[in-house]
């Protein structure tokens, strides 16, 4: 800054006021693709109609919509965190198909009285989350909107494996996860009190740690199948036991109760099994396993067996049904 006529402090002033309208909607896409890396997979990148890429192997592809007020709240989380999320849980998804990220294309609807700051945030979020995943971010749209919305859509390369899909989950099978489980299910609990800690559990719930590399590193093990926890294990598992036709049965005394949900637990006077078993978001992973090829790192949690002639396809905890929700579900 110059200390004699303040320009340089005057100029960031200005730029931290300016808003969507003022900026125009290609400047916004500049600042959101300027100087983006792209890997040598890319050719084509952000500034023509379409990006061009090459695949090893069959392509996997897949999208996530947030939405202002259902998937985050701005007085809850900043641009970087909410960035961030948009990555992590899209990417995830090819986690849990066994894919290897390659590119992403990201649609942003907002406000055209947005601040240029949040964009700049945001924008930095989603290249940091970018980088974390192994992932390239080669072009999208921007629209003007009543609520901030995004929509990231993932492809990914099996590089000559066959994907690992819900329905491949057999008898006699091990059930195994990486990842946290309840801590974003407890920052939310948080969140919605008007408290911002245990600050651990708050920031799962702004931007989830996905396992990164785990889901490549499953379908090398040999998982047959394997799904990322967006909407709390036993509801997540239920779709496993629905696509293979299994009952998978969850042993508790298996499951760890992490620190920061414990401690929300005991704030709130509910039972931290009930974040752990059914709280949503953390986007951990879930696979099944024949016994004895599960990665070190995972963590076994329950077993597979066929269902009775009489029997539904489930997920029971104990041997039992579980008594209330199984997780999160958008329209109930």
């Amino acid at each position: 800054m110059d200390a004699t006529t303040g320009r340089t402090g005057a100029s960031r002033r200005d730029r931290d006021a300016e808003t969507l309208d003022q900026l125009g909607e290609f400047v916004a896409i500049d600042r959101v693709t300027r100087g983006l890396t792209m890997s040598s997979a890319v050719s084509v990148g952000p500034g023509d109609d379409g990006a061009v890429f090459l695949i090893n192997g069959s392509a996997v592809v897949s999208t996530d919509l947030l939405v202002e007020g259902v998937h985050f709240k701005t007085e809850w989380s900043d641009p970087h965190s909410i960035g961030r999320k948009a990555v992590a849980v899209n990417v995830a998804d090819l986690e849990a198909m066994g894919a290897s990220p390659v590119s992403m294309v990201l649609a942003l609807a907002a406000p055209g009285d947005t601040a240029a700051q949040w964009l700049r945030e945001f924008s930095t979020g989603v290249r940091e989350e970018a980088d974390r995943a192994g992932i390239c971010l080669v072009g999208g749209d921007t629209t003007r909107a009543r609520d901030i919305s995004i929509c990231v859509t993932v492809v990914g390369q099996t590089e000559g494996r066959s994907p690992v899909l819900r329905s491949g989950a057999r008898p006699g099978q091990v059930v195994a996860v990486k990842g946290r489980l309840g801590w974003a299910a407890a920052g939310l609990a948080v969140l919605a009190r008007g408290f911002r800690a245990p600050r651990a559990a708050v920031e799962s719930q702004r931007c989830p740690q996905v396992p990164y590399g785990a889901g490549r590193q499953a379908a090398l093990a040999g998982a047959t199948a394997m799904l990322d926890v967006s909407d709390g294990l036993l509801a997540d598992l239920g779709h496993i036991a629905d696509a293979s036709d299994v009952v998978i049965d969850i042993d508790r005394a298996r499951l760890d109760i992490p620190d920061p949900v414990m401690a929300v637990a005991s704030a709130t006077g509910k039972d931290p099994m009930v974040f752990v078993l059914t709280g949503g978001e953390d986007h951990a992973l879930a696979a099944c396993f024949e016994p004895g090829t599960v990665p070190d790192d995972w963590q076994v949690l329950g077993r597979v067996r066929g269902r009775e002639a009489d029997e539904a396809p489930r997920v029971l905890v104990d041997g039992l049904p579980w008594q209330g929700s199984q997780g999160w579900d958008h329209f109930h």
